[in-house]
């Protein structure tokens, strides 16, 4: 089959019919007229036709590769938007014809269907061997692949164009950007969210005994594990469970029509990652919402790899929804804890969200709005709205820059 399709690119070529139509035209003088100077013309033209088809049925149509990435993604680190990769592209070419030069052509494309293509020209080495080393452009948040790489080659005497082909799976993922976030005002108004230290601190013990620990002066009596210490020969206390943390759940508005731009909803996109990295190194039960054409929820968690499958949704998150956000809420809010805390990260604000915020009053949650704004003159203009919300006692802010993130959640810069 591959070798019908060559035969056919090379027929459809016409420069090769003229060639073709040359070495015809020298056969007939042969026929004809004869002699040395025919003769030779008739072989020299022979031997072009020859090298022609070779070239076309050659080595270019097997041609085969390799690709590697960075060092920074062989090692597994995530890249964030607005780095680069570099892509190293390893050819070889079988066969043992000479090859002038060879144009490769790399696509790369991005989950929502815009591609990148990259074109260069190499001189293969005598084996028709080579290497093509390229950057990418700052890449945004997103999953990238590699389609066909397209090798294009012509004879040394640039009559026929020939090409090949090779595919070489290459897929990354570009997380959000993302700012360390040093605190959190809300945490402070809950204790039992001001961080691992105080969180201990100030969770009360339940009556389930979780083990023993070695006793601490100044314990109760009736801490004591008399079977413990008597087995041991030291003093041992009861360990009990603590209650279980306040969870906390982002909810980010996906709705299509409340952002002005992709950068207003990437600003969105990458708050949420922030916090979410926040709570991880803080080591709070965080989950996630996002409430787009489709309504996708991950539970409060403490585990690492939950916290991973909240980052790789963000991803490929867009701003796809339509109509009011609330109703989307209504209709699934029964699947977030009830007395966790609601962080809604939306650009709306006015009426609905302050109905959206007292619905998630009156289920039980503790309401707070991060409000992302697409400039500067309209975060100033929102700064009503956050102090509307300071004043029924609901944290509020709103940001419209990445970098104001940590100052606008009370945590100063980072």
């Amino acid at each position: 089959m591959a070798l019908l399709k060559t035969t056919r690119s090379i027929l459809r070529n016409l420069r090769f019919w003229i060639v073709l139509a040359v070495w015809a035209a020298s056969l007939l003088f042969v026929l004809f007229q004869g002699g040395k100077t025919a003769l030779m013309l008739l072989v020299m033209i022979s031997v072009l036709v020859v090298y022609l088809i070779a070239g076309g049925l050659g080595g270019i149509r097997r041609v085969h590769g390799q690709r590697s990435l960075s060092a920074e993604q062989e090692q597994g680190e995530a890249l964030h938007a607005g780095e680069q990769v570099k892509v190293s592209l390893n050819f070889a070419v079988p066969g043992f014809l000479p090859m002038p030069y060879l144009i490769i052509r790399e696509v790369m494309k991005r989950h929502n269907g815009e591609t990148w293509s990259f074109e260069e020209s190499v001189i293969p080495d005598f084996r028709g061997g080579g290497e093509l080393m390229f950057q990418t452009p700052p890449l945004e948040r997103g999953r990238y692949y590699f389609t066909e790489t397209e090798c294009v080659t012509e004879d040394i005497f640039g009559l026929i164009e020939h090409k090949g082909s090779f595919h070489v799976p290459g897929q990354f993922r570009v997380f959000p950007r993302t700012i360390s976030i040093p605190g959190w005002r809300i945490m402070d108004k809950n204790s039992r969210l001001a961080g691992p230290q105080r969180a201990a601190a100030s969770r009360r013990e339940t009556t389930q005994i979780n083990g023993v620990r070695e006793y601490v002066y100044g314990d109760r009596i009736s801490r004591i594990h008399w079977n413990a210490t008597a087995k041991t020969g030291s003093w041992k206390s009861k360990e009990f469970e603590y209650d279980s943390v306040p969870k906390i759940m982002l909810v980010l508005d996906a709705i299509s029509a409340h952002y002005e731009s992709d950068n207003h909803f990437e600003l969105a996109v990458s708050t949420a990652a922030s916090l979410i990295n926040y709570a991880s190194r803080e080591r709070l039960c965080m989950g996630l919402a996002t409430a787009g054409d489709q309504f996708k929820m991950f539970a409060p968690s403490e585990n690492y790899s939950d916290r991973q499958r909240m980052m790789h949704h963000l991803v490929d998150v867009t701003a796809d929804g339509y109509g009011d956000l609330q109703p989307k809420l209504e209709k699934s809010g029964r699947f977030i804890p009830s007395g966790a805390m609601f962080i809604l990260i939306s650009p709306q604000s006015g009426k609905k969200a302050l109905e959206l915020l007292r619905w998630a009053d009156t289920r039980g949650f503790t309401p707070s709005h991060i409000l992302v704004s697409s400039s500067e003159s309209e975060n100033n203009s929102k700064q009503g709205w956050v102090s509307m919300l300071k004043a029924r006692g609901t944290f509020g802010c709103s940001v419209s820059s990445l970098h104001d993130l940590p100052s606008a959640l009370g945590g100063g810069r980072p």
